[in-house]
């Protein structure tokens, strides 16, 4: 099985080296392998997937929170 190292996953999918290390670290790219202190990604695994909220359901939330926090608080004694 032919590896790349960090350097060129960075240079191949556009994202930093310490950004793909900590996906390593995390298990996020499957079968990358830590040999001493590099680590060896193979070649023909694709870029993880975004895991980022993309929703929207999290905007306004501290608004709502507070909120219903002052409701919650009016009510009680």
């Amino acid at each position: 099985m032919d590896y790349m190292l960090i350097s060129e996953a960075s240079k191949k999918w556009g994202i930093t080296t310490r950004r793909i290390q900590t996906l390593c670290i995390e298990g996020r790219i499957k079968d990358a392998e830590k040999a001493g202190s590099i680590w060896l990604i193979p070649k023909n695994t694709e870029k993880p997937a975004d895991a980022r909220i993309k929703s929207g359901k999290y905007i306004g939330y501290c608004e709502r929170y507070k909120n219903k926090k002052k409701l919650n608080s009016d009510i009680d004694p």
